[in-house]
């Protein structure tokens, strides 16, 4: 009975709102950001809720970053930050003052690639094409975090230096796995800028 009556006062609510016109609170006020991106800084004045991966693609129209789920689970929009990698789509812009982003647009040109685009290119990692960026920018960050020693899941012992491996490789690429057939080709490519065989 109980929750039959919360259900009538909740509908009886929104009835009489619609009718007294009443307006849902105003939008936050923009704020300014500024961060590099790709080594040219940008101030832009944003919506507080705008992410990085709007800001990157709708302001600054670096569609490279692809958008896919929108729920950080595809890595399409994977850029690197300061050197690390992040989901754009799950950062907002404003968290980003002052840091260094870099894109696939920022990693290299069509005339001078980077080694892991020229390594995808060769490989043939990919298929239709459209989550390549953010695994080309992830597996730049891979290859850092492997580098610099940090830890994976898959590591028996963490207090050990990770060394380059098939099975290190699939767990740190694996927020990066889209619906292709190119994962093969993708480790190939990885393995070969790191001088390692896949």
């Amino acid at each position: 009975m109980l929750a039959g009556g919360a259900a009538t006062a909740v509908v009886a609510t929104s009835h009489a709102s619609a009718r007294t016109g009443d307006r849902p609170a105003a939008d936050p006020a923009p704020v300014k950001v500024s961060f590099k991106v790709n080594g040219e800084r940008h101030d832009l004045t944003l919506d507080t809720r705008t992410t990085l991966l709007d800001a990157l693609r709708e302001h600054l129209h670096l569609t490279g970053t692809k958008k896919g789920c929108d729920h950080g689970q595809c890595g399409a929009c994977t850029v690197l930050v300061d050197g690390v990698r992040i989901n754009s789509c799950l950062s907002l812009a404003v968290m980003h003052e002052g840091d260094d982003v870099t894109t696939i647009e920022g990693l290299g040109t069509p005339e001078k690639l980077h080694p892991l685009q020229a390594a995808f290119v060769k490989h043939d990692g990919y298929q239709c094409g459209y989550c390549t960026p953010g695994q080309i920018c992830s597996a730049v960050g891979v290859l850092d975090e492997i580098k610099r020693g940090v830890p994976s899941h898959v590591q028996a012992d963490i207090a050990v230096s990770p060394a380059f491996s098939n099975l290190e490789l699939r767990e740190r690429m694996s927020g990066n796995i889209c619906r292709c057939g190119a994962y093969s080709n993708i480790a190939e490519a990885i393995a070969e800028v790191a001088g390692e065989k896949a």
